[in-house]
């Protein structure tokens, strides 16, 4: 008999101490997982040293940590492929991450490898992905003088820049799986998951997504690569999940066939929907625009370059909650700070300055902004 007390240890009836939750999970992962999985038990080392938690494995808590950190909670807010969807269905950097974090946990719960793991490497891998797509990341590396790699800042972020720089002490696996997920073997076969799990997520919804925006027909799909993987993507996520189960753990990795019709879908993908004038007119207009706040910025010696964020309609502005202002050359314009008594509540307050020749009348009216 054993009897439960705040301590989250249990202790047998007469006060002999036995083991708590973290311990008992821990000796369940070695009597059940894989012998090629990463054990809780003899890793979870971290950078800084900290007491085990009674109720956690240390895998536990790195996958909590990940989920109620500040980068988690940004990801709904930048996008995939399309920079400035018109939808509310079209995939985010956090949806992405929930259907790889699926994947992965599908591919490693067959596999008998560490589902705990598995869970927080999916979830912290698109941490430190820029807004804009890959078209941002492509303009941070050019500007930044040591480059930029998504995978990298994704552990600079759990390092260096959640907690305001003291990081979030995650464990050497989670690490080391978050920056190899793009095209590293990792040290750990859950890892690896995560990484072919990533592959198999985006090119998946990118299809889903590009057939939504117009982009592609599901008659336009290779015609062997469909044949193999299947017409849909229920069943093409099912038939690449299932190759990497029937391989074995041993190796993680997709047999022949199906990775060779997988490599022929990413590659029509490359070359029809993510280089496709349609989905990547945005991201011209934001490289320009982006190299024009920089020029400017240096000649007017600006220490801080404006931020670009994502590029809406102009019709779409009106929708925006808070105060809203519009400089206007076309009527007689109050005072900011007169305005602004007159709302002293407001919490947000949006400015819009038009180009070289200001608003138009017509604008001005569709905003309905306050002038």
């Amino acid at each position: 008999m054993y009897k439960f007390i705040h301590s989250c240890r249990f202790f047998k009836y007469g006060g002999e101490p036995a083991m708590t939750v973290r311990e008992q999970t821990e000796i369940l992962e070695l009597s059940t997982l894989s012998t090629y999985a990463c054990t809780s038990a003899g890793h979870g080392k971290r950078k800084i040293y900290e007491e085990k938690c009674p109720l956690r494995t240390d895998f536990q808590r790195d996958r909590d940590r990940i989920l109620h950190c500040n980068a988690f909670r940004r990801l709904k807010r930048k996008t995939q492929v399309f920079l400035s969807p018109v939808g509310d269905h079209y995939r985010t950097r956090l949806t992405h991450t929930l259907e790889v974090s699926q994947i992965a946990r599908t591919i490693a719960r067959a596999l008998r490898l560490n589902e705990d793991l598995t869970e927080a490497i999916a979830l912290g891998h698109d941490l430190g992905h820029s807004p804009f797509g890959h078209s941002g990341e492509a303009i941070l590396d050019e500007i930044c003088p040591y480059g930029y790699k998504h995978y990298l800042q994704s552990v600079r972020v759990v390092d260096y820049i959640e907690k305001k720089g003291q990081g979030l002490n995650l464990t050497y696996e989670v690490k080391n799986g978050i920056a190899c997920h793009t095209n590293k073997i990792s040290a750990t076969a859950e890892g690896n998951v995560v990484r072919l799990s990533d592959k198999i997520a985006y090119i998946n919804h990118d299809i889903e997504d590009a057939i939504r925006a117009g982009i592609l027909k599901p008659s336009d799909l290779p015609e062997n690569a469909v044949k193999i993987l299947g017409s849909t993507k229920s069943k093409r996520i099912t038939t690449l999940v299932s190759s990497i189960i029937e391989n074995g753990a041993d190796e993680i990795r997709m047999t022949n066939k199906i990775k060779a019709a997988h490599d022929q879908l990413r590659s029509f993908m490359f070359e029809f929907v993510y280089t496709n004038p349609t989905a990547k007119k945005e991201e011209k207009k934001l490289e320009r625009w982006t190299r024009i706040c920089k020029e400017a910025s240096e000649q007017s010696h600006r220490i801080d370059i404006p931020k670009i964020s994502n590029i809406r309609k102009i019709l779409e502005l009106k929708d925006i909650k808070g105060v809203k202002f519009v400089c206007s050359t076309t009527q007689k314009t109050k005072n900011l700070k007169k305005l602004l008594k007159t709302n002293p509540s407001c919490d947000r307050i949006n400015i819009a300055i038009g180009p070289e020749g200001g608003f138009s009348i017509k604008e001005e009216k569709e905003f309905i902004w306050h002038v």
